[in-house]
């Protein structure tokens, strides 16, 4: 008789796709179940594990990125296995993963961005904020991005905090980010940078911006940039009041006021917060960014007790040779894993995966953005896994599980075999050594690869030794 699932001879064994923070909590939560025995194998596309703490959060954010400690005990786990450098859809596929594992969880985030939507959106000098940041951040999907800093104005689009970081990497005396973990590609453009004028440019008023209370004070307190606010897109709106009762925006609306109240200041940089103005066109000359044509909006009661937006009709256009939008990530579609294109992200139903039917599909399920869409920080995963994680174990104790014909204990070899070179946790932790080493002679916390090419030829320069 086959030994219950999860009884150490007949262990339960996972692959969690996407080894960001969902995907680390994903496997914590799995591992650190008592009297039951779970292999966790976490697979990554990149050589190197962390998702958006090592390619999202800005370099200036060196606490934040202090998370990966937490992962690294994670790594440490017994039943842990790391497979970096793997793609799925190239090196293996969900069908080579349904053979060899009981339960497969999605955890590959949101890699794209969404889109403005309006004319002169693709001219050159217009990007997404994924860009620019996965740029300085020295992600192998951006490394070749090239951003011209020439200019004297910058329009940065949305008030999340992702727009906050761009906006405070451009702002700040590049100086400051010399001894961070920055590409060096981005120091060198940032220490050449003519761009003296921010917007930041929202939609709504200051009641329903998106940033943190933190992460705009953090703007407002540059020593080499003010930040300006007019009194009148300061005010909340009347039909906007009711959202004061949270007291983040209460934080956000009061502080837009008093920075209102300071004027423009005497420092050499401009951050020119704007509230109720949408683009409604990039403007350009000789194919590239001159511009961005704004609508002025204003807040009006909605008959349900919010707000919602009235447009004007009264426009402005404001000067600018970058443009970056910062409205929201997007997942990708990957092969043989079912997508919502209108969402972007994988259909599911609480954490488990759905087919084009709406059926749950057996053995398959979502965590962290993969699962919700962009929303959260990076401490909102965990409870979001350890809560798809809880249907996982429910469903695989109602024999709700995949029936795998294969040995998941081989999977590095099959992979091999198919001409994958797969990095484990020990090669990151060398890869982590190497960077931290280079680092050091540049007066840095660390220089990074920005490829993968170069990962993989250190580890084998340092095999060699």
């Amino acid at each position: 008789m086959m030994p219950a699932l999860g009884d150490p001879s007949n262990p339960l064994r996972v692959a969690v796709v996407g080894a960001g923070p969902s995907g680390f909590y994903a496997a914590e939560a799995l591992l650190k179940q008592k009297d039951l025995a779970v292999r966790v194998d976490l697979f990554e596309r990149l050589p190197t594990p962390y998702g958006l703490v090592r390619g999202g959060v800005a370099p200036d954010h060196q606490k934040i990125k202090n998370v990966a400690l937490v992962y690294e005990k994670i790594a440490g786990l017994p039943g842990f296995r790391f497979f970096g450098n793997v793609k799925l859809g190239q090196d293996l596929s969900a069908q080579d993963l349904a053979a060899r594992y009981h339960q497969v969880v999605y955890a590959v985030g949101n890699e794209s961005d969404r889109k403005m939507g309006i004319p002169g959106e693709n001219l050159a000098g217009s990007h997404s904020a994924t860009e620019f940041v996965g740029w300085y951040n020295a992600h192998p999907d951006f490394r070749d991005r090239h951003f011209d800093l020439s200019c004297e104005s910058a329009v940065i689009v949305g008030l999340g905090n992702v727009a906050m970081d761009v906006a405070r990497i451009l702002a700040q005396d590049p100086q400051n980010l010399r001894s961070t973990d920055i590409a060096g590609c981005a120091l060198d453009a940032l220490m050449k940078s003519r761009i003296k004028t921010i917007y930041l440019l929202g939609r709504r008023g200051p009641a329903e911006a998106a940033y943190s209370p933190q992460e705009i004070r953090d703007l407002g307190e540059l020593a080499s940039a003010d930040l300006v606010v007019k009194p009148e897109e300061a005010a909340v709106a009347e039909a906007s009041r009711p959202l004061l009762a949270d007291p983040e925006a209460r934080k956000n609306a009061d502080y837009a006021l008093e920075k209102s109240r300071a004027g423009d200041g005497a420092k050499p940089k401009k951050i020119r917060l704007r509230f109720c103005v949408s683009p409604v066109e990039v403007v350009g000359e000789g194919g590239r960014v001159k511009a961005v044509k704004v609508e002025k909006n204003r807040l009006v009661p909605d008959g349900r007790g919010g707000a919602k937006l009235e447009n004007t009709g009264q426009f402005e256009t404001l000067p600018a040779g970058l443009v970056l939008r910062a409205i929201g990530y997007r997942g990708v579609p990957i092969p043989g894993v079912p997508f919502d294109e209108k969402a972007g992200k994988t259909p599911n139903a609480e954490g488990r995966v759905l087919d084009a039917q709406g059926k749950t599909i057996v053995g398959h399920y979502a965590v962290g953005w993969t699962k919700r869409g962009p929303s959260g920080l990076i401490g909102t995963n965990r409870a979001d896994s350890a809560a798809t994680v809880n249907l996982m174990l429910a469903d695989a104790k109602a024999g709700q599980a995949l029936k795998p014909e294969q040995d998941a204990e081989a999977v590095g070899d099959f992979l091999r075999q198919k001409g994958a070179r797969p990095v484990s946790f020990a090669d990151w932790k060398a890869l982590d050594a190497i960077e931290k080493e280079r680092g050091k002679a540049l007066g840095k916390i660390r220089e990074k690869f920005s490829s993968a090419q170069e990962m993989l030829s250190a580890l084998e320069a340092k095999a060699c030794r």
